[in-house]
């Protein structure tokens, strides 16, 4: 297994982009889908249960894990990989999203953010260099700079002060970064919310800086789909076309469907998971709503055409059924069932670009989603 980092470009479809990267815990083929492990853990499933949807690399979070376990205590124990049991890649976020809805809690300035735990009070510190340290000792393949995320909409004079922050924070990281052991490697994040002009300078300053991969940040925070999408239009051609780019956050099967479109190789979402553990259930037909009572005598499967057998085992009624009666079977069971299909989604992309057909094979995807799940005759 290698050493470094490595990203190859395999195929491309019009702008869409069919890949690879290498890390020391494996390789994940792109365009990929990450499931959200926050706190060390996608909600309800074991490791072995999300391997078995497809995923190939997780994503975990710097801030929660900060304040608990401890960075020191998770390092001491062998790292987040041994710690979950979990072999193969994972990205951690560095925090600065939940700073921002912290926003009651911290304080910013050019050092970083102080901010107040949400679970005791105490008082944390977080810097880019403490940042970066802190997802060493996590032991995460792939590091995420510490950045400022706004909510939009915001006005162009504070869009301007977070990006020009990040990209001093930017900066910093990358020499702490400096200091890594092999095996590592360091996403920058450009911001500038949906200003064209402060997204294009962010991009220029990350590209001469030189990462490893480019996240586009700052998206999927309210703004309209038109808009995250138009920012990713004019970001993503401005990006090395041999480093991987990751749109954090995002998103709906339409809104990965359109992003690959548009040269976007990573997401992560929390969406899966979340309407899983509240019934919605995610299939080729488009949102299944177990807690309708139309579900309650409905033999059928979920999915009988899913790729993952649990879609295809269950009735829709036993899962109607566990989700009324608030079992946690029903929660675990649909969020493995919603990772299982953004595998595949992501999956059948990579097919369609390698194939030359990823527009036709986008426009039916969504077409029978849209269409909706039909109720039995």
């Amino acid at each position: 297994m290698t050493e470094h980092f490595s990203f190859t470009l395999h195929n491309t479809d019009g702008a869409a982009r069919r890949g690879a990267f290498t890390t020391p815990h494996g390789t994940v083929q792109t365009p990929a889908f990450m499931p959200v492990g926050t706190q060390a853990t996608v909600k309800g499933l074991k490791s072995e249960d999300v391997a078995a949807t497809g995923a190939e690399i997780l994503l975990a979070n710097t801030y929660h894990l900060m304040l608990r376990p401890g960075a020191e205590r998770i390092a001491a124990l062998g790292g987040l990989h041994a710690l979950m049991n979990w072999p193969a890649p994972i990205l951690t976020d560095s925090g600065g999203f939940q700073v921002m809805s912290l926003s009651s809690l911290r304080k910013i300035d050019e050092n970083g953010v102080t901010f107040r735990s949400h679970l005791d009070g105490a008082m944390f510190s977080l810097t880019p260099e403490r940042a970066v340290d802190i997802q060493l000792l996590l032991g995460a393949d792939i590091v995420m700079q510490l950045d400022e995320c706004l909510k939009l909409p915001a006005s162009k004079d504070e869009m301007a002060r977070a990006m020009q922050l990040s990209l001093r924070w930017a900066e910093r990281c990358k020499k702490q970064f400096a200091n890594a052991p092999p095996g590592h490697a360091l996403f920058g994040i450009v911001q500038g919310g949906d200003d064209p002009g402060l997204r294009a300078q962010s991009a220029a300053v990350l590209v001469d800086l030189g990462f490893d991969g480019y996240a586009i940040g700052g998206l999927a925070v309210g703004e309209p789909q038109a808009v995250m999408l138009q920012v990713v239009s004019e970001i993503a051609p401005a990006l090395p076309q041999e480093k991987p780019r990751y749109l954090m956050g995002v998103g709906t099967p339409d809104d990965i469907l359109q992003a690959i479109a548009r040269g976007i190789d990573m997401f992560d979402c929390v969406m899966p998971t979340r309407n899983g553990r509240h019934g919605l259930a995610f299939t080729r037909r488009g949102p299944v709503n177990l807690k309708n009572a139309r579900h309650a005598d409905d033999a059928r499967p979920l999915d009988e055409e899913s790729s993952f057998e649990p879609a295809r085992r269950y009735a829709r009624a036993y899962l109607h059924h566990l989700i009324k009666a608030n079992e946690m079977l029903g929660a675990m069971l649909l969020s493995a069932i919603n990772i299982a299909y953004y595998q595949e989604l992501t999956r059948r992309a990579r097919d369609a670009i390698t194939a030359g057909t990823f527009a036709a094979f986008r426009g039916e995807t969504m077409a029978t989603w849209e269409q909706g799940d039909l109720p039995p005759r």
